[in-house]
């Protein structure tokens, strides 16, 4: 009895921070030794470094109120065992990646690279290998976030990833002469140099590589989901109805060529005042809300308007690095938690297959 309260507060502390309805069985292993001294296993299939400190008080304050449990002590042992989610049998593999995830947005501005590079750095205090392509061709942005000047070594005939702030990264902005340079390429060209920066690179044992795409529907995102195994997405939109109406059309083409979406993450949703203390919605209010609840989504998340995540970021020292206790640090963390735990979720389904494009 006194083990499935444990299991149950266990459970709960779990279904509150990852946000989903309910935590496996085998996820969680409680056993009674004697005259109640207890062993904990959990084997969770992401990263908990950083978090899982926290998610051991909360469970122990609720077992500390709960009157009919009696403990003398608790054994705790934690493993993360993060698996590739299936993909597509008639693709190119890679075998050094177990989860690419893409993140994007129907439309520029909504500081969805910004996102992606956090979120990367966020996974990677938790423990997890991760890198970032930068798959914005025309307008590669995180040499700059990373705070990248250095130029790939080659191997052969691919690239080494650059690594900065414990995560690898390759971009074609590394390979230009300069920020200033212009890509002037026509689609074609485009889609084949994404694919080389993909698999043209020694990526080294990584548990998740995120994927910053370029704002739109176009040939990027179709070379992506016809040839590239992508295990999820997550939508990043501001809450203001122009940017909604655009990441609507991100939506659909994601559910149209099979790729399981993990959520919206709602960006810019409100703004603190550091000096008054009012909070004001600028560009709207919840937004991202109602088009996860639209399109049967989850909302991972609200990120506010901030001063410090644009300093941080101009400074190629993002806000997960520079400020890593921070309150907004912590959004960053649980969303990324909430998107790698939907992912390990989806991990027993079945293979998915390349939905029929058909151009209109």
């Amino acid at each position: 009895m006194s083990a499935a309260i444990i299991i149950d507060s266990i459970k709960h502390v779990l279904i509150e921070a990852l946000a989903i309805p309910a935590i496996p069985d085998n996820w969680v292993q409680v056993v009674e030794n004697k005259e109640n001294n207890y062993s904990i296993r959990l084997k969770l299939p992401f990263p908990h470094d950083k978090i899982q400190s926290l998610w051991q008080q909360q469970v122990m304050q609720a077992l500390t109120e709960n009157n009919t449990i009696h403990i003398h002590s608790l054994q705790w042992q934690w493993e993360s065992t993060i698996v590739a989610l299936e993909t597509p049998a008639n693709v190119k593999t890679l075998p050094q990646v177990k989860n690419i995830i893409a993140i994007a947005s129907g439309k520029g501005g909504v500081g969805k690279s910004t996102v992606t590079t956090n979120l990367a750095l966020a996974l990677a205090a938790e423990g997890a290998r991760v890198g970032i392509l930068d798959a914005d061709i025309y307008g590669p942005n995180q040499p700059n976030l990373l705070g990248v000047t250095e130029k790939p070594q080659v191997q052969g005939k691919a690239l080494i990833p650059l690594l900065k702030h414990g995560v690898q990264s390759m971009s074609i902005g590394y390979l230009l002469d300069s920020a200033e340079t212009p890509v002037i390429w026509r689609g074609p060209m485009v889609s084949g140099a994404l694919q080389q920066l993909l698999y043209d690179t020694l990526w080294h044992e990584l548990d998740y590589l995120l994927i910053d795409m370029p704002p739109g529907t176009g040939d990027i995102q179709l070379t992506l989901s016809q040839k590239i195994p992508v295990s999820g997405a997550v939508i990043v939109t501001t809450p203001q109805d122009l940017a909604l109406l655009d990441v609507q059309k991100a939506v659909n083409m994601f559910k149209k060529v099979a790729i399981p979406l993990l959520g919206v993450v709602e960006n810019m949703a409100y703004y603190h005042c550091p000096q008054c203390q009012h909070t004001d919605a600028i560009f709207g209010e919840a937004g991202g809300k109602r088009m996860a609840e639209n399109f049967d989504l989850d909302l991972l998340g609200l990120l506010p308007l901030n001063t410090e995540i644009r300093r941080a970021s101009d400074a190629g020292i993002p806000l997960v690095v520079s400020a890593p206790e921070s309150a907004i640090t912590q959004n960053y963390q649980q969303i990324a938690l909430k998107m790698v735990a939907r992912l390990a979720l989806r991990a027993t389904q079945v293979k998915r297959r390349f939905a029929k494009i058909v151009v209109e």
